[in-house]
């Protein structure tokens, strides 16, 4: 059974088609230009979803990663991106920090039930904003 390494071996469009744009001054300073507008609109996007819901650091990561693409800076700091995620893995997946996660995270269920129980207990099922004599709290 013969192997054909023809594809391997030629290149593929893509990298054929960067390696034109490569040769052409004006072309290649667009491109940058346009995979840093695009990196720098992920990485933003990631930033702004760190303190807003959504993936903040998935889209730091892959913002870094489009920038790394053209930047060497960018290559860098996606490198100690990858470096502190591998060590903040470790360390979650540490069975002490693992176990004390557990116990935190029953404790507050707990205590989230045992603070149910007493609304419902002194209130029923009235919401909060409804309550027309707080005598509890008097």
């Amino acid at each position: 059974m013969a192997i054909n390494h023809e594809k391997e071996a030629e290149p593929r469009l893509i990298h054929r088609l960067r390696a034109r744009i490569r040769r052409n001054p004006l072309l290649n300073t667009a491109w940058r230009a346009g995979v840093f507008l695009t990196g720098a609109a992920v990485l933003v996007g990631g930033l702004v979803m760190m303190v807003t819901p959504g993936p903040g650091l998935l889209g730091i990561v892959i913002g870094l990663a489009i920038l790394a693409t053209e930047f060497a800076w960018a290559q860098r700091a996606l490198h100690r991106a990858k470096t502190a995620a591998d060590r903040a893995k470790e360390k979650a997946f540490d069975p002490r920090a693992r176990r004390r996660n557990t116990i935190l995270g029953t404790l507050t269920a707990l205590a989230l039930a045992a603070a149910l129980t007493a609304y419902l207990a002194v209130y029923g099922k009235t919401l909060p904003w409804n309550i027309e004599d707080p005598a509890f709290w008097t």
